[in-house]
């Protein structure tokens, strides 16, 4: 017989999991603020919103720390702590995504992206963005179910994760367009690849976003 969550933990590690959800979805507004300036005529103000990115990113790490260290040895959890700690992991790792695609951004910040994928790419953006505040309400989906194991609860939760596993797929298809799309412009080496990687790291949000569902998945498996 399982033990009600709330009985074992006077703090919920999911409380700490849903504060570092929340850094990324502020996170996620500052990126997609920073990506829409890279693509203007004049931007004046990625580097701020760089740094910002950076700046919740480091917060965020911050919470990551507290939740490994504040899970004392030999507490009775309903899931196994790896579980735990690996979905953590996956959350971070968007953070990780989005300050790795705006520094790649700055290595080569001029020309910037070619007219002809600027629509693309913020197909691409708003692709990975959109799954992202879906992470919150998952987190707190499992938290209530952890407390009374309501199987309605546990429906609620998957089929947030499908959605983020549809979202992900959708991603996976703007990211190989882009790609065919580069491949088949006219253009230096240096540009294709440049455009290609850029692709690929943003595309790694929806990646992590949907590994984040299926650590969920397993933590809230019978």
């Amino acid at each position: 017989m399982r033990i009600p969550f709330a009985s074992m933990f006077m703090t919920s590690p999911f409380e700490g999991l849903q504060e570092h959800a929340e850094k990324i979805i502020e996170c996620a507004w500052a990126f997609q603020q920073a990506f829409e300036c890279y693509l203007a005529d004049e931007c004046k103000t990625f580097e701020d919103f760089r740094k910002e990115v950076a700046k919740m990113e480091s917060e965020a790490d911050a919470v990551k720390r507290r939740i490994r260290g504040h899970i004392p040895k030999g507490t009775i959890m309903p899931i196994y702590n790896f579980l735990l700690f690996r979905y953590l992991r996956e959350q971070d790792n968007v953070l990780d995504a989005f300050e790795d695609a705006l520094d790649w951004i700055s290595y080569r910040f001029e020309p910037g992206i070619p007219q002809e994928l600027h629509k693309d790419f913020m197909l691409l953006v708003d692709a990975v963005i959109d799954p992202i505040e879906q992470l919150s309400g998952m987190i707190d989906g499992a938290r209530k179910y952890f407390k009374n194991y309501s199987e309605e609860q546990r429906v609620e939760v998957k089929n947030i994760i499908h959605t983020l596993r549809r979202n992900e797929r959708e991603a996976d298809k703007i990211e190989d367009s882009i790609k065919l799309n580069v491949f088949n412009m006219k253009t230096d080496p240096i540009t294709v690849f440049h455009m290609v990687r850029l692709a690929e790291i943003i595309g790694s949000i929806a990646d992590h976003t949907q590994n984040s569902g299926d650590m969920m998945r397993a933590m809230i498996s019978k």
